[in-house]
């Protein structure tokens, strides 16, 4: 469903002092979907801030200089950000969640912070316009034929068309089939950097195109 005026205005509100949940290798697309485990003491309390306000947060994926032993580590300047929209709190205080995301955003500055968490200022970052439409449609029409090819090479192909079938538009296509296929976090990051949308129906298309080689014959081909 696209989003409404209220779901913008609600963002660029929570944008002026967002959570931030910084993980290793984790990348949050716009349009696509995350769980998360969460159990650290100082990412429950934001998750019970974040339930009773606006309900969203920042994905940071570590920089390359990073540590998992940092208390504080620095995190790629471009992050998602992703609405909950499914939260379970288990009986010890732990919670698995569900996010949705909403955008990708540059952190402008880390604010400082009386909650035990960090937050930042953000800007959100929409794609580039659309100089050929026609063109846009063409690339999603194309990546729609290679999901089909490639569905036909794996066991669970019938689930991964279901993921593109209920994408409507060419940007949820490509976020989505992206957070579905690819596990590289690196790749998944320079996705959620480029705001060209030409450029991300290409790069997850090549990316499709590799995995179907790799897989081989479709099953039933002669």
């Amino acid at each position: 469903m696209p989003p409404t005026a209220e779901d913008g205005a609600t963002l660029e509100r929570a944008l002026r002092r967002l959570p931030l949940f910084p993980l290793p290798d984790v990348v949050l697309l716009p349009h696509a979907l995350l769980g998360l485990h969460v159990f650290e003491e100082r990412y429950r309390a934001l998750v019970r801030d974040i339930l009773t306000d606006a309900r969203l947060l920042a994905v940071g994926l570590f920089a390359s200089e990073a540590r998992q032993t940092d208390d504080r580590p620095p995190v790629r300047s471009i992050v998602g950000v992703g609405e909950v929209v499914m939260a379970h709190e288990l009986p010890d205080g732990r919670f698995n969640l569900v996010l949705r995301g909403r955008a990708r955003v540059h952190i402008d500055q880390e604010l400082d912070s009386d909650r035990p968490y960090r937050l930042v200022a953000a800007t959100a970052l929409p794609d580039f316009e659309i100089a050929d439409p026609g063109e846009i449609a063409d690339a999603d029409q194309v990546l729609r034929a290679l999901i089909g090819r490639l569905a036909d090479s794996i066991p669970d192909g019938g689930e991964l068309l279901q993921v593109v079938a209920a994408q409507e538009t060419p940007a949820e296509l490509v976020d989505g089939v992206a957070a579905a296929l690819i596990a590289d976090a690196g790749l998944r990051q320079r996705l959620l950097e480029t705001r060209d949308l030409g450029q991300r129906l290409e790069r997850v298309s090549a990316e499709v195109v590799a995995m179907t080689a790799r897989l081989g014959t479709p099953r039933g081909a002669n």
